[in-house]
């Protein structure tokens, strides 16, 4: 199992959840933490979480380039680089004869929500001694050139449709761009990947593997492919109990496969050292769980025989599946693209610790030659990325630690400097808002998050009327945090709303002990009265350890929040606009109950 933490109620925790983060995983996926599977796909090389497309294309009204018919398009998609450098994508085919062309052909492409991707869309007119030749071999620079069109992939996504329709442009004579005719882009993810299972397990009689007290069960669910076992899903912890039954598992048909490949199902006696005893195992199938649930009957576990080498020994125990629904898994697409909004805010650190804003060394240095200090980066390529989730791009941007112009050190003031009004225009206006209060603001201190992650939380609660909401902060600050008790009680409070919170550290401060509002590590915060967060809703990244590793900050702080908004959606049972309900299959049978646990989702 690796991993469990030796505090034996993080450990527990740690057991539970699902986490999928492989070559084709999403925000579709579950997104609890889970040791196994980040160990596996970590050390196979896949970082991040992403969505597979298709994208469709069509064209209207384009230039005819042919004398005695029409012309012969075909399109070709790039993505643009951060190096401003094109990467071909795909081709379409070359449809004959046509000026409003609908191609059959889809282009894939990888949809990652932490990363702003721009994609560019050129047409060709093939010349008629090509057309027996494949799209993919053609050189380019022997066809006619019929017009370009940009956009950014989260464009399309948002919308309604999955649709874009974009006019494209060609240089004419006297180099000035001119429109001619318009292409149309359309995304669609692969329907397989909505495809889920809910599973209730029950286990009875299983062998006990304590001596004072009783065994502490958990499933442990893995799928094998190719030679190599690929764990897929975890329950949690059930203690001192030989009959448990575990809260609903979720699987995914991108974890389990088809529902004939076989899935290995381990029960463990958990141990805080993380040596769990193997109490028995059973190979079944999605199907074959789906026969048990229809029959009512139990399977007996085997375990491996320690006298007669390849035998395997039939146990007492018996796993039994008490509920199994077949159901729509859906993703972060779907409600983005149905309605939902992210609405991003920001919090920005003004304590002494800074340094001199007038001072090139200091953290809140503004360079005139227009390099971006850390503050202005993390504000700016989070911003690029949330802003295209954000209908009115109206942004509530606050400050804290500083001593504004009536001599009060403030731990949440308004960043543009108005007295009741703390949203500002755009990412550009969170930049001035930022820029402008140097000069106004005072430097001080404590570093104290209280105050505002207490004033997102009221804005994200006077939201829940309104479901299609999901708020994002973004604070930037350069030490470490003075109220830790005081920021995750108020953390803890917030995990029940829509709400996720993206830390970023900055200079060279120590920022060890900050990463325990970060729950990565499977144990979930704790308040002062002993309350646990119903979710993990904080992502904390040190600035200079992405820099350390050439990777985005955005990338870093992002990849966990759609997992974060589909906890919160699922867990209060919130589907996309315009969709219908997910089909149950078969009559539910209700075991013993236990309390729905959202992070299992």
């Amino acid at each position: 199992m690796g991993g469990c933490l030796s505090d034996v109620r993080g450990g527990q925790q740690a057991i539970g959840g699902t986490k999928s983060a492989g070559p084709t995983s999403s925000a579709t996926t579950t997104t609890t933490t889970n040791d196994a599977i980040d160990h596996f796909y970590r050390s196979h090389g896949y970082q991040g979480l992403f969505t597979l497309l298709e994208l469709s294309l069509s064209a209207k009204q384009l230039r005819n380039m042919d004398v005695f018919s029409k012309s012969d398009p075909m399109t070709v998609v790039y993505a643009k680089k951060s190096d401003g450098k094109l990467e071909e994508i795909g081709r379409t085919e070359v449809i004959m004869n046509s000026l409003d062309p609908a191609w059959i052909t889809k282009i894939s492409i990888a949809y990652q929500f932490e990363i702003v991707q721009p994609l560019v869309f050129q047409v060709y007119d093939v010349d008629t001694k090509y057309h027996n030749m494949p799209p993919k071999t053609l050189k380019l620079d022997g066809q006619d050139f019929l017009g370009e069109a940009t956009c950014v992939l989260s464009e399309i996504v948002t919308k309604n449709s999955k649709s874009l329709t974009l006019n494209l442009s060609v240089r004419d004579g006297h180099g000035i761009m001119r429109s001619q005719g318009t292409v149309t882009v359309h995304a669609e993810e692969t329907v397989a990947s909505k495809q889920a299972v809910e599973i209730t397990f029950r286990c009875s009689k299983l062998d006990n593997k304590d001596l004072f007290s009783k065994s502490d069960p958990f499933l442990r669910l893995s799928r094998t492919a190719e030679g190599v076992t690929i764990p897929i899903s975890k329950t949690e912890v059930v203690e001192n109990n030989l009959n448990p039954t575990w809260k609903p598992l979720c699987l995914t048909s991108q974890q389990f496969g088809s529902k004939d490949t076989p899935l290995v199902i381990e029960c463990f006696d958990f141990d805080s050292s993380g040596n769990h005893e193997l109490i028995g195992k059973i190979q079944k199938s999605v199907g074959d769980l789906e026969k048990l649930y229809v029959g009512q009957v139990g399977e007996h576990f085997v375990i491996p025989s320690t006298s007669r080498k390849d035998y395997m020994k039939k146990l007492k125990g018996q796993l039994h599946v008490d509920r199994f629904i077949q159901k729509t898994q859906y993703s972060f697409l779907d409600y983005i693209s149905s309605g939902f909004e992210l609405n991003f805010m920001v919090a920005v650190d003004f304590t002494a610790s800074n340094g001199d804003p007038h001072s090139p060394t200091s953290l809140h240095y503004i360079d005139p030659t227009g390099r971006l200090n850390s503050y202005q980066q993390a504000i700016f390529e989070v911003g690029e990325v949330i802003q295209f989730y954000d209908s009115d791009k109206r942004f509530p941007a606050w400050g804290f630690g500083g001593k504004t112009t009536d001599g009060v050190v403030s731990h949440c003031f308004n960043l543009n400097g108005s007295r009741n009004e703390s949203e500002v225009e755009g990412v550009n206006g969170i930049m001035f808002a930022y820029s402008s209060a140097l000069h106004t603001v005072s430097l001080n201190g404590p570093t104290l998050f209280g105050k505002v992650i207490g004033k997102a939380t009221q804005i994200a609660a006077e939201s829940l009327h309104s479901p299609t909401k999901y708020f994002v902060l973004l604070i930037i600050t350069d030490g470490v945090v003075t109220d830790l008790q005081e920021t995750i009680d108020s953390l803890v409070r917030a995990s029940d709303l829509p709400l996720s919170i993206l830390i970023v550290g900055v200079g060279n401060a120590d920022f060890k002990a900050m990463e325990i509002l970060d729950a990565d590590n499977g144990k979930r915060l704790q308040s002062s009265t002993g309350r646990v967060a119903t979710r993990d809703i904080v992502q904390f990244v040190p600035m200079r350890q992405v820099q350390g590793n050439q990777l985005s900050v955005v990338q870093s702080l992002l990849e966990e929040l759609p997992g974060q908004f589909l906890t919160y959606m699922r867990s209060r049972d919130i589907k996309p606009l315009y969709v219908n309900d997910p089909q149950t299959s078969g009559t539910t049978v209700d075991g013993p109950q236990v309390p729905y646990l959202p992070s299992q989702m």
